[in-house]
């Protein structure tokens, strides 16, 4: 059974159903005996469907500055 710090990597692959059976059997019975997990999960889970429900028309403005704050910034080029 996958520990509660394999749950952060592992619940994505449960919901999109890419875990193999003993993988998804596996987190599937520690979701029914941990409660932190089945939040977690439950969590992930909604913000998934709010995010599919979602048109990608263009980029967010807020998300395109932030993605550029991460880029270096190179020698000539103004921020």
């Amino acid at each position: 059974m996958p520990t509660c710090r394999d749950m952060t990597e592992l619940s994505t692959d449960y919901l999109e159903s890419t875990l193999g059976w003993r993988a998804r059997l596996g987190v599937w019975w520690h979701l029914v005996l941990c409660d932190m997990c089945r939040a977690y999960y439950d969590q992930l889970a909604k913000t998934l469907q709010l995010l599919r429900g979602r048109p990608l028309d263009g980029p967010n403005e807020v998300v395109e500055a932030r993605i550029l704050a991460t880029r270096p910034i190179e020698p000539g080029t103004t921020p």
